[in-house]
C-alpha cells in the first residue's frame, strides 16, 4: 500500500513542469498601482504603466507614468508618455511630456513632443534613427532645438518672439 512503485505513467496534471506559453504581444500593461513603493530595477518586453514609486532604472518596450508617480532613475522604452514626475535620464524613439510632466534629466529621442505646461530641466538631444541603441549619434544640438521650439512658439517667422 506505501511501498514505492516503478510505475512510470502515473498521473501528472496536465501543463505542471511545463513553462508557461505567454502571448506575444499581450494588450494589458503591468501595473505598479499608486499605493506601491518599488525599490530597485524593472524589465519588461510589453507594455508598463506606472502610477506609485519607482527607485530604480526602468526599461521597456513602452512606459506610462502617470500623473501621481514619481520615478528616481533611468527611463529607457521605445514609447514613452510622461504626465508625473521622473528625476533621471530619458531615452526613448517617441517621447511626449504631458502637461503634468516633470522630468528632472536628459532626454534622448527620435521623436519628442511636450504639452504646454510640462517642466522639463536638462538637456534635450534627438537620436539618430539607424543607431538606437548603444551608437547613438547627436543630430540636433539641444540650442538648436530650442530655437526651432522658440521659432514655432512664434509662428515660425523672422520676428522676435514677444515678451
Amino acid at each position: 500500500m506505501f511501498s514505492k512503485s516503478d510505475d512510470k505513467s502515473r498521473a501528472v496534471p496536465k501543463g505542471l513542469g511545463e513553462p508557461i506559453q505567454r502571448a506575444a504581444s499581450s494588450t494589458v500593461p503591468s501595473l505598479i498601482s499608486a499605493d506601491l513603493k518599488v525599490v530597485g530595477n524593472l524589465e519588461s518586453d510589453g507594455d508598463l504603466q506606472i502610477d506609485g514609486q519607482v527607485k530604480g532604472d526602468i526599461k521597456s518596450r513602452s512606459v506610462t507614468v502617470g500623473e501621481r508617480a514619481m520615478i528616481t532613475g533611468s527611463v529607457t522604452a521605445e514609447t514613452l508618455r510622461i504626465s508625473g514626475s521622473v528625476d533621471g535620464t530619458i531615452s526613448g524613439t517617441s517621447v511626449n511630456v504631458a502637461k503634468t510632466g516633470k522630468v528632472k534629466g536628459d532626454i534622448a529621442h527620435q521623436t519628442l513632443s511636450i504639452e504646454a505646461g510640462a517642466t522639463i530641466e536638462g538637456q534635450i538631444r534627438r537620436l539618430d534613427s539607424e543607431k538606437p541603441n548603444g551608437g547613438t549619434k547627436s543630430v540636433a544640438s539641444p540650442s538648436a532645438e530650442a530655437g526651432a521650439a522658440k521659432a514655432a512658439s512664434n509662428g515660425g517667422g523672422d520676428k522676435p518672439a514677444a515678451g
